[in-house]
């Protein structure tokens, strides 16, 4: 067999960084995971072509060779991986399909042949020996749960890392919480599972022999969702291997804001090499996080929680939403100044949706306030059910949260109170490359000659070189996310 594993186009949105890509010569910022690890799943005599459409084209011949297309995708990628199925149809190729979108919504789609639903490890086994026997289904689903100790190494292989900015890994799955507009719950359930340390350690080892170097991005649901066996299993043998290996990568993780609580965790994913998290800050009014089930941010002072991460080496970006049954008209404001206090650079602020299967979801389904099915661009400005404030009110009030963060001076301040605040672990030297100093002059160039706001950038450009010199290269990669965040802003 011939499988043409397609990943479909990300438009440009907030989590793309196309507008910052370009200045490191990149055309994605990470690689399709999923696709890389259903690879490895496939018969060893099958031939296994790879075609991201976010770094090259996908041509006719592509089709023309495959017997099978795997397509998978998420909402925000909707319409290329529609289009996609449709050229399949047009050329007679048949498709399997999997994926969180299609796993959520797999009534929707019509024209693939094979619908591979919830997780590969459970489902895929089932196609494969059918399709041998010559009576593959339709639709393949399970309602387990698989632990992670089935899941093979990625096929690192057929990725050509150049065109990528970081790379992708996988520790565990699921998160403990339940927050109503979630669908973690429905696609990886409550109880996290996790890799052994010698397992993700192996998956390290083969990144590190293909000679990767530089940030590596954990895409767990909550890499904290199962603190004991990372404190005690995973992070001592990945920071015995980090040290070992002189800190080849620079981790990113998304957790929850309760790691705030517990100062060795935090010291341990320092040393391991992690500089960056992710957090669901979501809103500082208590009466919306009591809502939506957000239990983990309720009663503490975040602004508190999110400096304290950032003095002790750990980077915060943030998730922020608006258009809660109980936000209050100034929740716009709050919103701008909660931001503002915490130093959170990267701020993706978007107004509430209901995924398809979350708890909120079937809650404006029974309140008859749906409207449809959410186009999963988290910052388009779009919702689909009907909020409780009034339209108007809630589309201006979130286009001036985005007017004010993302304008160069509110943003370049944040950058400077960021700096001020975030002490990196000193055994990770900055790995300068030419793509580095491509990016610096760049910068210099455009957010320095052409932009508007030159002259915050120059502000913060000598601030950084003279004031904080180890802390210079973040500065400017922190400057060109802020051209990439006032594009997309800009845009809405």
């Amino acid at each position: 067999m011939n499988i043409l594993m397609v990943n479909p186009e990300m438009p440009s949105t907030f989590w793309s960084f196309r507008n910052a890509l370009k200045f490191v010569s990149k055309k994605s910022s990470e690689p399709p995971l999923g696709l890389l690890t259903v690879a490895s799943m496939l018969p060893k005599h099958w031939e296994v072509k790879l075609i991201d459409m976010n770094v090259c084209v996908l041509k006719n011949r592509d089709l023309d060779w495959a017997d099978f297309v795997f397509l998978t995708g998420m909402n925000v990628q909707r319409k290329s991986f529609q289009d996609v199925v449709s050229r399949c149809q047009s050329r007679g190729v048949k498709i399997v399909a999997g994926g969180p979108m299609v796993t959520t919504e797999s009534e929707t789609f019509t024209g693939i042949d094979h619908l591979i639903l919830n997780e590969a490890e459970e489902t895929l086994p089932g196609f494969f020996r059918d399709l041998e026997d010559g009576c593959a289904k339709p639709v393949y689903a399970s309602g387990h749960f698989p632990e992670l100790q089935k899941t093979p190494l990625p096929r690192w292989d057929l990725l050509d890392k150049k065109k990528y900015a970081s790379i992708s890994v996988q520790y565990s799955r699921g998160c403990p919480f339940d927050c109503e507009f979630c669908t973690i719950p429905l696609l990886n359930g409550h109880k996290p599972r996790t890799k052994s340390s010698e397992q993700f350690i192996s998956e390290l080892n083969s990144l590190y022999r293909i000679g990767w170097r530089g940030p590596v991005f954990i895409v767990d649901d909550n890499l904290i969702g199962h603190k004991r066996r990372l404190k005690h299993d995973l992070l001592p043998a990945l920071i015995q291997w980090s040290e070992a290996k002189k800190y080849p990568f620079r981790f990113t993780a998304e957790v929850s804001m309760n790691l705030a609580d517990d100062e060795t965790l935090i010291q341990m994913l320092v040393q391991a090499g992690f500089e960056h998290v992710f957090i669901g800050v979501e809103t500082p009014n208590d009466e919306s996080l009591a809502e939506c089930g957000k239990s983990q941010n309720l009663n503490r002072d975040m602004t508190v929680s999110v400096r304290q991460l950032q003095k002790q080496g750990l980077r915060v970006s943030g998730g922020f939403i608006v258009g809660f049954d109980h936000d209050p008209p100034s929740i716009f404001e709050k919103q701008i100044q909660f931001i503002k206090k915490s130093g959170i650079v990267t701020a993706m602020v978007g107004i509430l949706n209901a995924p398809t299967g979350s708890k909120l979801f079937h809650r404006m389904k029974s309140e008859k306030r749906l409207l449809g099915v959410m186009s999963g661009d988290n910052m388009d400005g779009s919702t689909n059910f009907i909020p409780k404030m009034h339209p108007t009110k809630l589309s201006e009030g979130y286009k001036k949260i985005l007017r004010t963060i993302y304008s160069p001076r509110e943003y370049y301040e944040r950058v400077k109170s960021m700096m001020q605040d975030f002490h990196p672990f000193p055994e990770m030297k900055p790995r300068i490359t030419w793509n580095d100093i491509g990016a610096l002059l760049k910068s210099m160039w455009i957010l320095g000659v052409l932009e508007k706001g030159k002259r915050y950038y120059w502000k913060l450009f000598l601030y950084s070189l003279f004031q904080c010199p180890k802390k210079f290269p973040l500065a400017i990669t922190l400057l060109i996310y802020g051209f990439h965040f006032r594009k997309i802003a800009e845009s809405i």
